[in-house]
């Protein structure tokens, strides 16, 4: 089992979804968790989830496409706990549409939400990291990020993000080892949350999917939440630059 007692994480969209399992999760072993998701109400309902498990714990507004907001967020975690150990960069959207018929609007809202807001928010915590002398990164990406993973039709600004998770992953891990700060990269498949639903509502495409899949099933949220846990924890010390796949088996299929 993870153990993260004492440690400080900040969770970005955690309202909801994988967010909300990843929060449950890292509170569960002995984390003080601080919840942040554009929705401040939705997070402190996960908050009151996390107290019942005897956490400490925060809830933030963050909206991850503001380097003010992720300044003021960054901020206030240190105030109320002291210090901030780890980063789950999870906020993202996933909208279908297809590419002829993409915006430009549409193409910059998910690259903004999904990568420059990872970008800043990993950024504004590395700084942190480098005054207490260590910390842990977890990106979130998918697999759906193209090049070692599987490229998907109607969401190719969704894509084009989450490639782009896989490759700062790298990048960070590089330039912010010597800090002693671990960068990695959690790379779910189908996973039941909400995102799914636009998948689900046609059940001849879900079964298509599933049919890819080897374990013939689609992951929980809390599958996904303990290797997160995991890459967060000492017991993952040497594990820096990796993208995790975690997808019953699809790729390999």
């Amino acid at each position: 089992m993870p153990n993260l007692k004492n440690k400080t994480v900040l969770i970005t969209g955690a309202r909801r979804g994988m967010g909300r399992t990843h929060a449950l999760t890292m509170a569960k072993y002995g984390a003080n968790v601080v919840v942040s998701d554009i929705n401040q109400e939705e997070c402190q309902k996960v908050v009151e989830e996390i107290k019942k498990q005897g956490a400490k714990t925060l809830a933030l507004k963050l909206d991850v496409t503001k380097k003010d907001e992720v300044a003021k967020v960054v901020k206030a975690a240190v105030k109320e706990f002291g210090g901030l150990d780890i980063l789950v960069n999870n906020a993202g959207i996933a909208e279908f549409k297809p590419f002829l018929e993409m915006t430009e609007e549409e193409w910059d809202k998910t690259l903004d939400i999904n990568l420059k807001g990872q970008f800043l928010c990993a950024q504004a915590v590395a700084a942190q990291m480098k005054k207490q002398g260590s910390g842990v990164i977890v990106n979130i990406a998918s697999v759906a990020m193209g090049q070692q993973g599987i490229g998907f039709p109607n969401i190719a600004h969704y894509c084009a993000s989450k490639g782009g998770i896989a490759a700062m992953t790298e990048a960070l891990a590089v330039e912010l080892a010597p800090l002693n700060i671990r960068v990695n990269c959690v790379a779910p498949g189908l996973i039941e949350t909400p995102m799914i639903d636009t998948v689900k509502s046609d059940p001849k495409t879900f079964e298509a999917m599933l049919a890819q899949v080897p374990l013939r099933r689609a992951g929980k949220p809390e599958e996904v939440s303990e290797l997160v846990a995991f890459l967060a924890s000492d017991d993952s010390s040497y594990i820096t630059g990796s993208v995790v796949v975690i997808d019953g088996g699809w790729l390999a299929g």
